[in-house]
């Protein structure tokens, strides 16, 4: 059963976006850390690779971490809905994922569950 979560700390919500912002027009991905129903911080994980469309996970780098939700990762071209890669991804790994879209505001993000519903996640300090 995945955790639920709820919130996001502003702080990553803003390194979320900023990373964005750096790696376009290719998409950035990382995977999402949260204690306590929010999350908190960011993993990289080796070897990801990011293109115009398309940002691949190696799962294998991962480390054993009770902490990991889901994962977070932007669209180049603004859209904040899944596409039928994502919704593979989000049945597979984790209980929430995030996706931001250009402009990479605090407004262009939107969070998913594991099963491609929307789902509102509030922004605490």
């Amino acid at each position: 059963m995945p955790k639920r979560v709820d919130a996001i700390v502003r702080k990553t919500l803003r390194m979320i976006l900023e990373a964005s912002r750096d790696m376009h027009p290719r998409e950035f991905g990382a995977i999402l850390r949260a204690e306590e129903g929010t999350i908190t911080e960011l993993l990289l994980l080796p070897g990801t690779v990011s293109g115009e469309r398309h940002a691949v996970f190696q799962f294998h780098m991962l480390p054993a971490d009770f902490s990991v939700v889901g994962t977070i990762h932007s669209h180049p071209n603004g859209v904040l809905e899944p596409s039928d890669e994502d919704l593979r991804l989000f049945s597979k790994f984790g209980g929430v994922h995030i996706i931001v879209g250009h402009p990479y505001s605090e407004g262009s993000w939107a969070g998913w569950t594991y099963a491609g519903e929307r789902i509102p996640l509030r922004v605490v300090s």
